[in-house]
């Protein structure tokens, strides 16, 4: 049945949704969204935006929401991104490319650091920046699913890298480009990338922006993790400064 929109309500998404061609098709930016976050017990307000990947081209925002409502997307993910002050004017800002953790996001587990840097305060404390939340990240690409079978394997000796690649998987399969394409249609000012991770910090430089500092975000080291850090540092190549993580 085709669904019929009153025009108010068109009008109204239309100035909340950017189009962003790519070489692949579209990204449709949709935001800003006044969303009030409990950070530290205090009410910090960001400005949150949500992107959509199409294969189609199109400035018919009624068509796109019309197939929006039987395509589902409760089951797909979706990437989004919370804005803190002037990210488009400001001198300085900071940037997270967080890539999504089921595990320690939300139940926050031990297994991994990603609850811990998943940092929202270090963005307000520098005044100006985002948080880019990746939902197709899962398991360094893998997948929820995947990572569960991956985790059985590492409590039987294999490492992160090894349990992936025991699946059938490369070590590391995350794509930044959505991402990088969302960020420059917020920001053309140079940023600085709060990461440990230099396949993040090399995916901005090659896509041409302009990265004017790192700032490494090491923590939460536990017994329960210590194995799965020491592989990003051997086998993955995150940098470690000394004195910053797991240095003896």
């Amino acid at each position: 049945m085709q669904t019929t929109y009153d025009s108010k309500v068109i009008s109204v998404l239309e100035d909340k949704i950017q189009l962003i061609e790519t070489d692949k098709g579209s990204i449709y930016l949709v935001g800003p969204i006044r969303l009030p976050v409990s950070l530290d017990r205090e009410t910090v307000v960001f400005q949150w935006y949500c992107w959509l990947n199409c294969d189609e081209v199109t400035a018919d925002y009624e068509g796109i929401i019309t197939k929006l409502a039987s395509a589902n997307l409760a089951e797909l993910q979706q990437s989004s991104v919370l804005v803190y002050g002037n990210l488009a004017n400001a001198d300085e800002a900071i940037i997270r490319m967080h890539s999504i953790c089921h595990t320690g996001d939300i139940f926050g587990s031990k297994r991994c650091d990603c609850g811990f840097q998943l940092k929202l305060k270090n963005i307000v404390e520098h005044g100006t920046g985002a948080l880019f939340y990746l939902a197709n990240h899962e398991g360094r690409g893998i997948g929820l699913f995947s990572k569960a079978m991956a985790y059985i394997l590492q409590e039987n000796g294999l490492d992160t890298v090894e349990a992936n690649e025991a699946l059938g998987f490369v070590d590391d399969s995350r794509n930044y480009s959505d991402a990088i394409q969302v960020l420059k249609a917020l920001r053309s000012k140079p940023v600085t990338l709060m990461t440990n991770n230099p396949k993040k910090l090399e995916a901005l430089k090659s896509a041409g922006l302009t990265v004017s500092e790192r700032k490494p975000l090491w923590g939460d080291v536990s017994e329960f993790n210590e194995k799965y850090i020491q592989t990003k540092i051997s086998k993955s190549g995150h940098i470690v400064a000394e004195g910053t993580c797991c240095n003896d």
